[in-house]
């Protein structure tokens, strides 16, 4: 089992990332927590991995810190939850945010994630509610120091790359960002406002 990978970032997409590890360049799927704070292509990496071993294939997903893949791991334990649903949840939420909603069993945020129904939900707070209190939720090392101004002009540029990647059009993307930011979305998160510029880009 692949635990963990250091090396160059030579590709970067939403869909999949390419690390160089001595000339040889493994794909590695990520949640898009872990993307958004990835440094850019040509610049070193380490992740933390878990490696899914199928009869035809094998395929890495990799985290930014441990307590993700930690995460990550606790989600493959619930019936019904494979590597590409608990990579959907870590998109769709924080870690803290997972952990607090499973710890008060509070169904209707985690059925706010595309793709997880209520049966599902309901299986992670019943069956993930006593795990998730060994987690050590630390994510200093995910946290941006940059100004605000700057941490907001990443956080924009980052939402139409991952547009972008999706299938727009450079200039439709900026758009729908732009729209979307131009009230109070300037608070929202980057995943907020992928997710609210694709309901527009979408009508």
């Amino acid at each position: 089992m692949i635990a963990s990978i250091k090396g160059v970032l030579i590709h970067k997409s939403p869909q999949y990332l390419i690390v160089d590890v001595h000339g040889i360049g493994y794909q590695v799927f990520t949640s898009l927590q872990s993307f958004y704070h990835l440094p850019e292509p040509k610049e070193s990496v380490a992740l933390h991995t878990y490696t899914h071993l199928r009869e035809d294939t094998l395929q890495l997903y990799g985290f930014l810190t441990p307590v993700e893949r930690e995460t990550f791991l606790l989600l493959l334990g619930v019936s019904g939850i494979g590597p590409r649903s608990a990579l959907n949840i870590l998109s769709g939420l924080s870690v803290e945010d997972l952990v607090k909603a499973i710890r008060e069993e509070n169904l209707h945020k985690l059925t706010s994630v595309p793709g997880i129904g209520a049966k599902t939900a309901g299986r992670m707070a019943l069956e993930l509610k006593d795990k998730v209190g060994g987690l050590t939720v630390d994510i200093e090392g995910l946290k941006d120091h940059s100004s605000p101004d700057i941490q907001q002009q990443r956080i924009v540029e980052d939402a139409v790359s991952a547009l972008v990647n999706l299938g727009y059009h450079r200039n439709q993307a900026k758009e729908a960002v732009k729209r979307v930011c131009g009230g109070d979305g300037i608070n929202l998160t980057v995943e907020e406002i992928i997710r609210t510029s694709l309901k527009q880009l979408s009508r």
